[in-house]
C-alpha cells in the first residue's frame, strides 16, 4: 500500500486553513463564536497557523448536549477554532483513503450520503429474495484508539500529521481519553465521520473480498447484506461477530434480522420496498409537530419567512425521495401561516413546493433504472373527482374532492391525520400511480 509523506505543510498553509474556516462556517454564519472567529479571520488563522506548524496546537473544552431522534444521543461539539483544524486536516488526509474506500461505504463521502444508499438498496432488492440487516453497538464509543491509530499510519507516513490526528483523537477530557479504556471518538466532530469510515474499511474489504458479499451496503454503523439464500445469510452471523470482536466491536443482539426483501426494509430513513419507498412512520409525525411549531412562530413573529420556507423545503427535499406525494400535500394544506411579522400568508409557499417539482423522478426506481415511459393520462369520471395526470418522471396523483351537492368530502388533503398512515405501508395507496385503480375513489382512504 501506497504511503504518504511530507504533507503537514499543506495542511498548515494559510489557503488550506482559510479553506477549512469557509467550509466550517457553513450554516452557522451567525452563531456568536463564528462571528466572532471571522471578525478577526486573518489574525485568527495567523495565529491557528503558528501554533500548528510549531506543533503547539492544543483543542479546547467541548460542548455536550443531548439530540432525542430515534434514540438520545450525547453530541460532543468541539469549539469553532477546533473545527477549522478538523477541516484542515480532512481536506489533506480524505483523498488520501477515498481510492480505498469500497464503491457501497456511503456515509460522508462526496458522490454518495443517504439518498445514493437507498437507490443502492433498492437496486439489489431486485437481484436478491433475501435481506440480512445489522447494527454495530454503541459504534462510536468503542472504536479503539490504537487500532485506528495502526490504520492510519499505514496510509499516513509524516509524523507531524499522525501527531495531529493523535491530538484530534485524545482531545476530550483532562485525562485526554474518552473513557479510561482509550475507546471512543466524540459524536459531532468532522474527524470523527472520517475516522468510522477509515475504521470499518478492512471489514469492508473482508465482506466483499473473502466472503464474496457483492450485495453489501454500509452507512456509519448500519450495514445490510443481501443474497439469494437465506442460510448462507443466517451462517454469516456468526463468522461477522468473530471478525468484529478483533476490533473491539460487537454486533448489536437484537439489530440483527433476515427477512424477505418484500416485507420492506428500514434503511436511510425509509421503508424500502422492491418497487416502492414509504417514510418511517415516526419521521412524518415529527414533521407534522415541527410545521404547526413553525406557523406559530411566524404568527407570532420569532421566525422569519425564509427561515422557515427553508426548514420546508430541507424536510420536502428529503420525503421526497419517496412515495409521499399525498402526505405532502396534506400536511402542507393542514397548517396555515396567515400572519407573521412579514404581513403575509406564507402557507401556499409550502403547497408550491409540488409544483415546483415538476421534474420529481419516479421514488420506486434508481435514476440509473428508470426507462423512459410514454406520459400517462388519468380519466376522471363524473361526480367530482379531479385527476393530476404528469409525465413519467412525475409520479400520478388522484384527488378525490367533495361534491358540492353532496357536501360530503373524502379528500386526502383534508384528512392529514389519516395520510400519515401512508408511511406505514398498510394502505395501498401508491397503486393508482401505478395503474392499478381505474376508479380515483378507489385511491381514497
Amino acid at each position: 500500500m501506497k504511503t504518504w509523506k511530507h504533507l503537514y505543510p499543506d495542511l498548515c498553509s494559510f489557503k488550506n486553513l482559510y479553506e477549512a474556516a469557509r467550509k466550517a462556517q457553513r450554516g452557522k454564519r451567525c452563531r456568536p463564536d463564528v462571528f466572532a472567529f471571522h471578525a478577526r479571520l486573518e489574525e485568527n488563522l495567523l495565529a491557528l497557523q503558528e501554533e500548528l506548524a510549531t506543533c503547539r496546537w492544543h483543542p479546547g473544552p467541548y460542548r455536550e448536549f443531548y439530540v432525542q431522534e430515534a434514540k438520545r444521543r450525547l453530541i460532543c461539539a468541539a469549539p469553532f477554532r477546533d473545527r477549522v483544524v478538523h477541516h484542515a486536516l480532512c481536506n489533506i488526509i480524505e483523498p488520501l483513503f477515498e481510492n480505498v474506500f469500497i464503491y457501497d461505504s456511503y456515509a460522508c463521502r462526496k458522490g454518495k450520503g443517504t439518498h445514493a444508499a437507498a437507490n443502492r438498496y433498492t437496486a439489489f432488492s431486485r437481484q436478491a429474495r433475501y435481506v440480512l440487516k445489522c447494527d454495530i453497538a454503541r459504534y462510536f464509543p468503542s472504536i479503539c484508539h490504537e487500532v485506528l491509530y495502526a490504520q492510519l499510519s499505514r496510509r499516513i507516513a509524516d509524523r507531524d500529521v499522525m501527531w495531529l490526528c493523535e491530538r484530534v483523537l485524545r482531545s476530550y477530557g483532562d485525562e485526554g481519553l474518552l473513557w479510561p479504556s482509550g475507546a471512543g471518538i466524540p459524536i459531532g466532530n468532522q474527524t470523527s465521520q472520517f475516522f468510522a469510515n477509515v475504521y470499518l474499511n478492512d471489514f469492508d474489504h473482508w465482506m466483499k473480498e473473502e466472503l464474496h458479499c457483492r450485495r453489501y451496503i454500509r452507512y456509519v454503523d448500519d450495514f445490510v447484506i443481501l443474497h439469494e439464500d437465506k442460510r448462507f445469510l443466517g451462517s454469516l452471523i456468526p463468522r461477522i461477530e468473530e471478525r468484529l470482536e478483533t476490533i473491539g466491536a460487537r454486533l448489536h443482539p437484537r439489530k440483527r434480522t433476515i427477512f424477505p426483501v418484500t416485507e420492506g426494509c428500514d434503511f436511510m430513513g425509509y421503508r424500502i420496498w422492491p418497487d416502492h419507498r414509504r417514510l418511517r412512520p415516526l419521521n412524518g409525525y415529527r414533521f407534522q409537530r415541527k410545521l404547526k411549531k413553525l406557523a406559530r412562530g411566524y404568527r407570532a413573529g420569532t421566525i422569519s419567512r425564509e427561515n422557515a420556507r427553508a426548514s420546508i423545503m430541507s424536510w420536502a427535499g428529503h420525503a421526497g425521495h419517496a412515495d409521499t406525494w399525498g402526505l405532502r400535500r396534506a400536511l402542507y394544506a393542514g397548517v396555515s401561516f396567515s400572519g407573521g411579522s412579514a404581513g403575509k400568508d406564507v402557507s401556499c409557499a409550502a403547497g408550491r413546493l409540488l409544483e415546483q417539482q415538476q421534474q420529481e423522478p419516479p421514488l420506486g426506481k434508481p435514476q440509473q433504472e428508470q426507462p423512459r415511459q410514454q406520459e400517462q393520462q388519468q380519466r376522471v369520471p363524473r361526480g367530482g373527482f379531479s385527476g393530476v395526470a404528469q409525465d413519467s418522471r412525475t409520479r400520478v396523483s388522484v384527488f378525490a374532492t367533495a361534491n358540492a351537492e353532496s357536501g360530503a368530502s373524502h379528500s386526502c388533503v383534508a384528512r392529514p391525520e389519516r395520510a400519515l398512515r401512508e408511511t406505514t405501508g398498510r394502505f395501498p395507496c401508491h397503486a393508482h400511480a401505478h395503474g392499478q385503480i381505474e376508479n380515483p375513489a378507489q385511491a381514497v382512504w
